[in-house]
This record gives structure tokens, C-alpha cells and sequence, in this order.
């Protein structure tokens, strides 16, 4: 069933917060293209995050730091275009706010006025603290990122799951107050043990959106080409497969393939 486009009410950081409260799971997925972002927006998804991992589904590269702030703001202009419902969050990639708050402040505002996207996203917790309360002040939403951050991988060294430890679990739930007490709207907890995530979602006031953090978050994410089948290389634990699209498409392009090649097409009723 359709719905009219004055029907549609946009998902806002208020309504995430009314979802947190009333108990209401959220469900997010990355987003990097007009056409897919299209069908997702459809589909009623609450939040589209334009992900760093562009660099690795759509680019090919091994880690997301390679991808730049240009890139970044390339999809995410082409995912803006193509929602009327979801919230849109993009993240600010590597390089891009490391430095120091005015770099992160200068980012952040060129991502929102060149991509009409509605909020951002930064990886880290007290290391970070001064741009994100600097963008923050800017009127710019910001959602959070602790646990496994793909942006420091080479310090990490491997991409197991993170705060296992007592002192990294200790660390990971004081930058988490950190996030909440700066503003952000919600945070992003990656590949952390399930007790660990259910305690950061009791301990803070908003919303806390799990990858590879067990059920007891106030919502969900996942790459878009991971839960399509897309990207089969790619097997964690923490990922359930809703469709075989790499089979789907493969079959297609065969079936095309074999079609032209016997010049069944086009037929006739296809040619003018």
C-alpha cells in the first residue's frame, strides 16, 4: 500500500527519543546511493547512516580510512535526494575531525549545507569530547560511536570484539555519559559484549543503536549490502542475512547475458 507524501512524518531526533522512552526499537541501515536509499525510505526504515563504510562496499578499499570528506559528501547528497521519511546521518570520515574542533566544526557544517543531510556521526568518546560539544553548539545533531571503531583499527590492531576487559567496559560506559552529558542524540555501540551494551542503554537517557551488541540496545544497524547477501565474503557473527542478492543478480546478469548472445533479445514487441 502506498502512502501519500503528506501522510509521511519525517523521522526526527525527537521522535527517536519518544521511541527510546515508549520502548519502541529503532532500525537503522547504511546507505550510500539515490536508488537504494529510495527503496530503504519506502520500506519505512527510521534512519539511513551514510557510512565510512562507503570506502569498503562501494570503493573496495580494506579499512574506511581511506574515503575523504568530499566522497562522503558525494553519497551523501545522492541519499538525501532520494528519502521524504528517514533520518539521515552521515558519518564524518578520517582526517576529517581528528585534528582539532575547528577542523571538526568546518566538517561537520560542510556536510550539512552541501548534502541537506541532518546529522552526523564521530567516532570516539572523551578524545573527541571538545568537537563534539563545538559542533554541537553549531545547531548540528550528533550521534556517537564507541565500542569497535573502524577509524582506529591499525591501533586496535584486529577487529575482535571490543571492551572485554574490565577497564576498556569501565572506559567505554564513562565516555558513553561523556557523549550523552556533551548532547549527542544517540550513540552507535560496535561489536561489544551483549550485558556491557544492555548496561550503557539502562545507563543513558538516549538512544543506543547496537552492531554486533546483542538484543538489549534501543535499536539495530547493519551495511545494507551485508543484510542483502551482497557482500558474502563477509561472515561475522553478528550479521543475519535477509536475502542472497549476490545469487539473485548473479542469475540475472547470466540469464542476459544468454539472451543477447542468442539475440532472443530484444524480440520484437521490445524493439520500435
Amino acid at each position: 500500500m502506498s502512502v501519500h507524501k503528506s501522510n509521511i512524518k519525517k523521522i526526527t531526533t525527537h521522535q527517536l527519543q519518544e521511541m527510546k522512552n515508549r520502548g519502541e526499537k529503532i532500525a537503522m541501515l547504511t546507505a550510500y546511493d539515490f536508488s537504494m536509499a529510495k527503496i530503504l525510505d519506502s520500506a519505512m526504515i527510521d534512519v539511513l547512516l551514510v557510512g565510512d563504510s562507503a570506502s569498503n562496499v562501494m570503493a573496495g578499499n580494506e579499512t574506511t580510512l581511506p574515503i575523504t570528506l568530499d566522497q562522503m559528501i558525494y553519497h551523501a547528497t545522492s541519499v538525501v535526494r532520494a528519502v521524504e521519511r528517514a533520518f539521515v546521518v552521515v558519518d564524518i570520515p578520517f582526517g576529517s575531525y581528528q585534528g582539532n574542533s575547528s577542523e571538526a566544526l568546518r566538517s561537520a557544517i560542510r556536510i550539512m549545507k552541501e548534502s541537506g543531510a541532518h546529522a552526523v556521526k564521530m567516532e570516539g568518546g572523551s578524545e573527541i569530547r571538545e568537537s563534539v560539544s563545538r559542533i554541537l553548539s553549531a545547531g548540528v545533531p550528533v550521534m556517537g560511536h564507541l565500542g569497535l571503531t573502524p577509524q582506529s583499527i591499525y591501533k586496535f590492531g584486529t577487529y575482535t570484539v571490543r571492551a572485554r576487559e574490565e577497564e576498556e567496559a569501565s572506559k567505554l560506559m564513562d565516555d558513553a555519559r561523556i557523549l550523552e552529558e556533551c548532547g549527542c542524540f544517540a550513540i552507535v555501540l560496535e561489536k561489544i559484549p551483549a550485558d556491557l551494551a544492555k548496561k550503557v542503554a539502562e545507563s543513558v537517557s538516549i538512544p543506543i543503536i547496537g552492531i554486533g551488541a546483542g538484543p538489549h540496545v534501543d535499536g539495530q544497524v547493519l551495511v545494507m549490502q551485508d543484510m542483502l547477501g551482497i557482500t558474502k565474503e563477509f561472515k561475522p557473527r553478528f550479521l543475519r542475512r535477509y536475502a542472497d542478492l549476490d545469487t539473485v543478480v548473479a542469475d540475472a546478469v547470466s540469464h542476459y547475458i544468454e539472451d543477447v548472445k542468442s539475440a532472443d533479445f530484444p524480440n520484437e514487441e521490445e524493439s520500435y
